[in-house]
């Protein structure tokens, strides 16, 4: 059993794995899976039509762009999985992960962090390659956006975790996976 005072990483003064920091991240992320899903369903021509209170056709534009279909699967489908990704990896683990579970918050950070970058870059080719916008679209960059600092708070105390263990001779591997014997040796 942890106290308190233990929980929080050394240097910080707050915890970056606690409950009220992350289910936020999850929240946002269950909101950005519902969009790229929605939209992935016109994508894979589930639906005739998408919804887009501004822009007039401009979201149909988007969506049926080379770049939105580069790849074998759509944009939206990506982020949708993206996004689920982001939700689990943020749920799994305790308000210690950021020690105990170094692996879980740097996939979480991972993801995360990519998907920000990935929909900051389809926002910029909105208007630049198509003169259009999608509403919908420019929503879930949006989310994907907010999502990144939290995590990458997370991130940055484990990877201090992760050094720390390196400089006090445990194996950081071991510590990586969460190996408690490990983890102790780190001062």
């Amino acid at each position: 059993m942890t106290n308190k005072a233990s929980e929080i990483p050394k240097g910080w003064d707050y915890n970056p794995s606690t409950w009220s920091e992350r289910i936020p991240i999850v929240i946002l992320a269950m909101i950005g899976f519902i969009i790229a899903g929605y939209l992935s369903l016109y994508q894979f021509e589930m639906l005739d039509t998408v919804w887009e209170p501004f822009f007039g056709n401009d979201s149909v534009t988007i969506l049926n762009s080379k770049i939105s279909n580069v790849l074998p699967i759509p944009d939206a489908a990506l982020g949708a999985f993206g996004y689920l990704v982001d939700a689990v990896t943020g749920i799994i683990g305790g308000t210690y992960r950021w020690k105990k579970m170094p692996w879980i918050v740097i996939v979480f950070g991972l993801a995360v962090g990519p998907l920000g970058f990935v929909s900051v870059m389809l926002v910029v080719f909105q208007p630049v390659l198509f003169s259009a916008w999608c509403t919908l679209c420019l929503a879930s960059a949006i989310i994907s956006i907010s999502m990144i600092g939290p995590a990458m708070d997370e991130m940055l105390a484990s990877l201090q975790f992760m050094k720390k263990a390196k400089q006090s001779q445990a194996s950081t591997w071991k510590v990586f996976w969460g190996v408690q014997s490990e983890i102790e040796k780190v001062k």
